[in-house]
């Protein structure tokens, strides 16, 4: 079976092929995966403007829908469904690729898949690696989310932990404005990162704990989950945000003024940023994986992509006897090789939709 993909959830329209490959241990391939970015028209804002985006969107769609067939060497009659992201996301832009994938699945007489957009990123652990020992322990972190999964068995997702303010990769964006380092902010900040020393600043990390909570509790059932996690697995960023923010005022620099700083003053304070963000993502990540006697801990979205991150969470997993698991770069953005991969979980599991599916920007998984 070979399904198209449609991602346009944010910034990047995107399109691809993906098949079934008859293997239960690693049950899908890629055959394209085309991806049109939008960085450079969204950095003179700073950030994504939702208008400039699905106007880009109708731009894009075609053109990257016709390449990922292409590239695939499929035509439009080898194509047995569509998957698309219903959302989360900016509505605008996902009413872009919604609209396209039912006018496809309509013109070709083949099922409509909706996907879950953060289904998609766990789902990239598995088009990359195959089937995870489970179950996992899974951390969706990006520039608009910050989720971790407690994942049983292949297709079943429980969240139980998530931020209450910004996202990582959105603290990652605002701290590099703040900086004067340009957008995006993660790939920035990364890159200095390894310049600095990331212990020459003590910023605070948020610890989200009800005051009437006792130490970790010895719940294994997946049944006793939220009880049991309630105020242990929740992130927060805003408050490191803020603290850099003084730190850089305490120096009489506005925001973005970078010239206040020395280079080297600047890869300490990303370094010291870094640092806190990492630890506050793993901890709760193998908190959750150790409560739940977890067999892997997976790590996927945009954030996954950080250098940092990937090497402190393998030497974590090793010193636990883990497995990590973490997608390639192009794997590891905004794809649809991965709404593909979750289409075709979703579409065995019995879901498909009317061509009546609307778009729904906070669409819950």
């Amino acid at each position: 079976m070979k399904i198209l993909g449609i991602e346009s959830s944010c910034d990047e329209t995107a399109a691809a092929v993906v098949e079934e490959r008859g293997d239960a241990a690693r049950p899908w391939q890629a055959r394209s995966n085309v991806i049109a970015s939008q960085v450079a028209i969204h950095r003179a804002w700073g950030g994504v403007v939702p208008e400039l985006a699905s106007r880009q969107h109708l731009r894009d769609i075609c053109g990257v829908a016709e390449r990922a067939l292409e590239d695939g060497r499929v035509g439009w009659r080898d194509i047995d469904a569509l998957a698309v992201t219903q959302g989360p996301g900016l509505v605008g832009s996902l009413l872009v690729g919604l609209s396209f994938a039912k006018s496809a699945a309509a013109s070709l007489g083949v099922p409509l898949v909706p996907v879950h957009h953060l289904a998609g990123h766990i789902e990239s652990l598995v088009l990359e690696h195959g089937e995870l020992p489970y179950p996992a322990s899974v951390l969706v972190v990006s520039g608009g989310h910050t989720s971790l999964y407690f994942v049983p068995e292949p297709g079943r997702y429980h969240l139980v932990g998530r931020t209450r303010d910004d996202a990582a990769g959105e603290a990652y964006d605002k701290v590099a404005k703040l900086l004067g380092l340009g957008y995006p902010g993660g790939p920035i900040i990364d890159r200095l990162a390894t310049q600095g020393n990331e212990h020459a600043i003590a910023f605070p990390v948020a610890r989200l704990t009800h005051r009437d909570r006792n130490p970790a509790p010895e719940v294994l059932l997946p049944e006793g989950f939220e009880k049991a996690l309630q105020y242990r697995t929740d992130f927060s960023f805003s408050g490191l945000k803020t603290a850099v923010m003084r730190y850089v005022k305490s120096r009489d620099a506005g925001p973005g003024a970078r010239s206040a700083f020395s280079d080297h003053e600047i890869a300490d304070i990303c370094a010291s940023f870094q640092r806190v963000v990492i630890e506050a993502l793993l901890n709760r990540t193998f908190d959750a994986a150790r409560w739940y006697n977890a067999r892997s801990i997976g790590i996927a979205g945009g954030v996954s992509a950080n250098s940092r991150l990937r090497a402190v969470a393998t030497a974590r997993g090793e010193q636990v006897g883990l497995p990590v698991f973490v997608p390639s770069l192009k794997l590891a953005t905004d794809n649809a090789a991965m709404i593909a991969a979750a289409g075709l979980r979703r579409f065995h599991q019995g879901v498909t939709a009317p061509l009546s599916l609307n778009a729904h920007a906070n669409l819950s998984l």
